[in-house]
């Protein structure tokens, strides 16, 4: 089975076998720890994120590619905090990293109202500090 490849830009046509048809999603411990601190305070947060990350793990690349991050695909999607009742412009915020075709990493997850952005940098940080 031929699927196009969804990164803006990509023009290939990725080869899907039957056995390893959707990238595997991997968290980063950072990832981890931010959602375990925000799962305190926000109590709906595993229920606002599980819909986002399905379509991760079935092949669709959500929100807007990041900048200034070097040779790494990176994304940020805006997610809808369901505890404080603003829309996505207060919600969360997800940074994913599309290693390649069959590997996506969650890189962090933030609230907007705790954090106002992350930088290029951090990001990077988080990327090269993880392991695979």
């Amino acid at each position: 089975m031929e699927k196009r490849c969804r990164l803006k830009n990509c023009g290939r046509i990725l080869k899907m076998t039957a056995e390893n048809t959707f990238p595997k999603v991997e968290f980063t411990p950072e990832f981890k720890r931010n959602l375990r601190s925000l799962a305190k305070k926000y109590r709906r947060i595993r229920s606002d994120i599980q819909p986002v990350i399905e379509q991760i793990q079935h092949g669709d690349f959500l929100g807007d590619q990041i900048p200034k991050t070097g040779e790494h695909t990176l994304f940020k999607i805006r997610v809808k905090n369901s505890d404080i009742r603003k829309g996505k412009s207060a919600g969360y915020r997800i940074v994913y990293y599309v290693k390649s075709e069959t590997k996506i990493i969650l890189i962090t997850i933030y609230s907007k109202t705790e954090q106002a952005d992350i930088s290029p940098a951090q990001i990077r940080r988080i990327v090269e500090n993880y392991s695979d």
